[in-house]
């Protein structure tokens, strides 16, 4: 009671702590949680004109589309957001033109008759690649019975939206195309362009030949960067990397102990059953495949030895292309080099399937032996195989491993010609035929298994190299110390391209994690011009997955969006300016001189190229340089040019032909082919236009 009367005569203290309750819980909420006023903003993977996308959203999608993806993530996420720009955009510009896919019409895109690509692209059989039509109508049925749950039923609404953007697309791109017009004064330019020939004498000057002494200012580069600014105009915030690679090699040492390993293994390879081959290679890193190779077919460098040696000996432990290998012999015999059969397949791929396929191929087989029926008619009638059906089952003249092994034996050496064989493959059911055998040269085959294991380095060799790279590391306070103290360490000192914050590749170092955490720090708020990355990063051999480089990195420049600064792009631009200048240098030289005088003032020789086209991309003896191309149809005849700075040298020219081209008299033909052209670009570059125009803010380079 004496607390109760307390409470009441404090009253007002009591309103204030519940009214601070109330609000502290509020701001809690406000500030906290994926809904608190800077939770959205702080989840967001960016936003397209104006509406922004969440973080979530885009880790469910990638999760459903990928999720038993391979390959690098990064370039899927990269084409994952690409989509989500495009499907915005494009809902925005179908909304305004009034376009919209049914929900008719969108059940026909995904069971009808001429289902939509992504259809056809995802239930395509991968034996027959064609569309699977049993396994879509299961889809359909589990749709309409309301059975599809979990996982496929995310897939399919994110597969419907798919659709949906790619009819979209196709309509949109279908109407422009439908409304472009090519008018007649450029039908008649591209008719003269693709139908005028020129020929020209000219003289390639090597840029090594030219001895002036050039030098390229910066006021050179920021003339160039201006002409060009369309070229490398930035429209966001970039950056480059210096970086210093230390490769890991194995040493001595390293290949001893593979070697002897190896030969460990022989006694339990020779002794193997054959059988058991492909599961004894599989578990030692080996191979073996039922195949018959001549000795043409194999490169090894001791390949006499497998056909001198007894069946069943084993040859090695030999280097072969970076690994020790071991080869076992299992079979060696003369075959024909091709041999002609026919058969009937019944396809199948389950066990029910193969039972019933066998029932089939009895009954058919029946049919054919009691002459109730011809071969040829039942497999034009009844063989699933699309290759051969239609010609009455045949193959003719195949070579001994153009088929899988178990059909292969039948035809080639185990089945009398003219007899019928059943026999079951991973295709399904065949019944066979051997129709007859060339001998040819007689040649021996053999078959071989092999085991290998790769020259590494070992876990010491790549310790001790991080070690070094670390020690580097910690010493190096700077991107200038780095370079020094690189140089004396032996690693490979390399600048990377300009690079936006959500890159994943890295200039030589290509994708991979390691690239995508490297350019990740160097966009980091904290890291400056100079400074360097406190990790070592380490990058994999794809193949046999040993750390193969260590890398260490430093930020050499920030690029602000636009222009780019004459420091941040002349290591790109100054090769570039270098050899304009060159051709502008010689001018003196070659004004009011032939070709002849040219030629031997640099050590050249006078070339010829005849009936050149302007639409040509590639001359013979020329190769690909369109300045060149392009000058010479400014020319007259007779004319000499100036010196011309092309991608391998410097040209200079004088036309010998330019016949004049007279009107094209099919105009209304022309213009047709000309539209058809123009339309058939515009799929691609649609797209990429609407991409280009959209406003989109990308955040991604935050969470990953």
């Amino acid at each position: 009671m004496a607390l109760i009367s307390e409470i009441r005569k404090n009253s007002w203290l009591l309103v204030i702590t519940i009214g601070l309750a109330l609000a502290a819980f509020v701001l809690m909420d406000m500030f906290s949680g994926d809904k608190s006023i800077f939770g959205s903003q702080q989840l967001n993977a960016g936003s397209i004109n104006g509406e922004n996308v969440s973080w979530n959203e885009f880790q469910t999608m990638e999760n459903v589309l990928y999720r038993s993806a391979t390959g690098d993530p990064y370039a899927r996420r990269q084409a994952l957001w690409d989509y989500m720009v495009e499907e915005k955009v494009l809902q925005e510009e179908s909304e305004a033109l009034g376009l919209s896919v049914s929900k008719e019409e969108l059940m026909d895109l995904q069971f009808g008759a001429n289902p939509s690509p992504i259809i056809q692209q995802s239930f395509r059989n991968p034996q027959t690649q064609q569309l699977d039509r049993e396994q879509l109508n299961s889809f359909k049925t589990a749709i309409e019975d309301n059975t599809l749950e979990g996982y496929p039923r995310q897939y399919w609404a994110l597969q419907e939206k798919q659709i949906i953007k790619d009819r979209k697309q196709t309509k949109l791109a279908n109407m422009i195309g439908k409304g472009l017009y090519t008018p007649t004064w450029m039908v008649e330019q591209t008719y003269a362009e693709q139908t005028q020939k020129v020929g020209f004498d000219y003289v390639k000057i090597p840029f090594d030949k030219i001895t002036n002494d050039v030098t390229v200012s910066d006021n050179d580069i920021s003339a160039y960067l201006n002409d060009n600014a369309g070229v490398y105009t930035r429209a966001e915030e970039t950056r480059k990397l210096q970086y210093v690679t230390f490769p890991v090699v194995p040493t001595a040492k390293d290949s001893a102990a593979i070697k002897e390993e190896l030969r460990g293994l022989k006694a339990n390879f020779k002794s193997t059953p054959t059988d058991e081959l492909a599961t004894f290679t599989a578990n030692n890193f080996g191979s073996y495949q039922d195949r018959y190779l001549k000795e043409s077919e194999i490169t090894s460098n001791k390949k006499d030895a497998f056909f001198e040696r007894e069946v069943g000996a084993v040859v090695g432990p030999f280097l072969q292309n970076g690994s020790y290998q071991l080869a076992k012999i299992v079979d060696r015999r003369v075959l024909p080099d091709s041999a002609s059969s026919r058969h009937i397949l019944i396809s199948a791929s389950t066990e029910p399937q193969f039972v019933q396929a066998q029932k089939t191929i009895d009954s058919l087989q029946n049919l054919i032996q009691t002459g109730q029926a011809q071969f040829d008619s039942l497999a034009i009638k009844f063989s699933q195989d699309p290759g051969s059906a239609s010609k009455g089952g045949v193959y003719e003249n195949v070579a001994v491993n153009q088929f899988v092994p178990e059909y292969r034996d039948i035809i080639f050496f185990e089945g009398q010609i003219g007899k019928l064989y059943s026999a079951r493959t991973s295709y399904g059911i065949h019944l066979i035929e051997p129709q007859g055998r060339t001998l040819g040269e007689n040649n021996t085959y053999v078959k071989l298994a092999y085991l290998n294991q790769a020259v590494v380095p070992s876990e010491d060799t790549q310790n001790a190299v991080f070690e070094k790279v670390y020690d580097l590391v910690n010493n190096a306070n700077s991107l200038e110390d780095l370079e020094a103290a690189a140089q004396s360490a032996g690693g490979k000192i390399e600048t990377s391209p300009l690079l936006k914050s959500s890159d994943f590749n890295l200039g030589t170092l290509g994708g991979g994690q390691s690239s995508r955490d490297m350019i990740k720090w160097a966009f980091d708020s904290g890291t400056d011009v100079g400074d360097v990355s406190p990790s070592v990063y380490d990058y994999q051999d794809n193949v046999n997955f040993y750390n193969n480089k260590y890398v260490i990195a430093g930020l050499k420049t920030i690029q602000p969006a636009g222009l780019p600064t004459v420091a941040n792009i002349r290591d790109e631009v100054e090769p570039i300016v270098r050899n304009q200048k060159l051709a502008e240098s010689i001018k003196s030289n070659v004004s009011g001189k032939d070709l002849e005088t040219v030629a031997s003032t640099y050590g050249a020789s006078v070339e010829t190229a005849d009936n050149v086209s302007f639409s040509t991309g590639f001359v013979p003896g020329l190769g690909n340089e369109p300045k060149v191309v392009a000058s010479a149809f400014n020319m007259n005849v007779n004319d000499m040019s100036a010196p011309i700075a092309g991608d391998s040298g410097i040209y200079v020219l004088k036309m010998t032909s330019k016949p004049a081209v007279g009107q094209p008299t099919n105009i209304p033909q022309l213009r047709k082919q000309s539209n058809s052209t123009v339309q058939s670009q515009v799929a691609a570059q649609l797209m990429k236009s609407m991409r280009k125009n959209a406003e989109v803010v990308d955040n991604r380079a935050t969470f990953y």
